[in-house]
């Protein structure tokens, strides 16, 4: 009886201690988050920020982020997507416009006047790159896709009210699509990342620059520019970028099986919705910002949009020809972009 008690409490015991074993054994782990947005930015504060915290949460704190705003891990923007790739941080969150060319099939949704909702626009990119181009973005881990509200212009000088009026101004674009837009219109584009665009202003090497109400006060433009020019309500916007949230593959395939599913539940369709639902809710506070300095507001009547749209064409048709030759069905692509836009609207 004796003997078989001390079994029983050794066996206890052992059981007891097993706990805190099993718990030092389960995985934890430190992700670095690498991206070119300021730390008071809307991009940032409602987006980058939130999405951390729930997967820390969901994890039980076992995934634990260094967060890295304003390229404080070094590099330029242009650069963020290869150090996911190459693993020298783990997550990023960039333009795949930023580096011409090597995203062809993403810039579908980048062409003029494809979108007016976020949401559902960033719905339709997810689906677009999964079933058109599932391997666009293969060497990293593909965690989100989506886009911003409606891009419109800025300008330092004079007030934009018509296409006519970007003839000979030099005006930012953010991508490839974007700069070949605004030569269409006349302007003479000038490519250059976000960060570039309050020096660039203030030293007049530009005249203007196309971005949406949401980053307006991020890099200060309402105290650079007096006048900004939108397209009406419910029109499709002048343009939009897309983003991607990318992780290193190896880093991920790494995690414990329970972490990959908390990463994966927080990736996908919904999430890629999520981002631009909350990025378009930004342009509000975004316009205010302009709006309570007096700037000047100028809004496209319809007839004035047409125009606009009618001069931009020549883009989708260069880009579906260049799409050709790479091998692509350039029409096809777009009209898939077109459908699933339609669809989630």
């Amino acid at each position: 009886m004796i003997q078989r008690r001390t079994l029983v409490q050794g066996a206890a015991a052992a059981a007891l201690g097993a706990a805190p074993l099993a718990g030092l054994a389960q995985q934890s782990v430190t992700l670095k988050f690498h991206t070119f947005m300021q730390p008071m930015s809307g991009v940032w504060l409602t987006m980058h920020k939130p999405w951390m915290e729930r997967v820390e949460k969901d994890s039980g704190g076992r995934i634990r982020f260094e967060a890295y705003p304003a390229m404080q891990l070094g590099g330029t923007p242009v650069q963020l997507y290869d150090q996911a790739r190459d693993g020298v941080v783990d997550i990023v969150w960039t333009l795949p416009g930023y580096t011409a060319g090597r995203f062809p099939r993403t810039e579908a949704f980048e062409l003029p006047f494809m979108m007016n909702n976020a949401e559902a626009t960033s719905k339709a990119l997810w689906e677009y790159m999964q079933t058109q181009a599932p391997d666009e973005f293969k060497d990293t881990q593909l965690l989100a896709l989506h886009v911003h509200g409606p891009g419109m212009f800025h300008s330092t000088k004079k007030p934009i009210t018509s296409a006519a009026d970007l003839r000979g101004m030099k005006v930012r674009g953010p991508t490839r699509q974007a700069t070949k837009m605004l030569a269409s219109l006349g302007a003479i584009p000038v490519g250059m990342p976000l960060p570039g665009i309050p020096d660039a202003l203030s030293k007049g090497t530009i005249d203007a620059c196309a971005i949406p109400w949401e980053v307006v006060p991020a890099v200060k433009v309402h105290e650079l520019a007096k006048f900004h020019s939108e397209f009406p309500a419910g029109s499709p916007a002048l343009y939009t970028n897309t983003f991607v949230l990318a992780m290193n593959k190896p880093k991920y395939e790494s995690l414990a099986p329970d972490l990959k599913k908390v990463i994966a539940a927080h990736s996908g369709l919904a999430t890629s919705a999520w981002l631009g639902k909350v990025q378009q809710a930004n342009d509000a506070p975004g316009r205010k910002a302009a709006v309570d300095r007096g700037n000047s507001i100028h809004t496209f009547s319809a007839a004035e949009a047409q125009e606009f749209i009618k001069l931009s064409a020549q883009v989708d048709d260069a880009w579906v020809a260049d799409m050709d030759k790479l091998g692509y069905k350039g029409k096809a692509l777009l009209d898939s972009a077109r459908a699933l836009i339609d669809k989630h609207a």
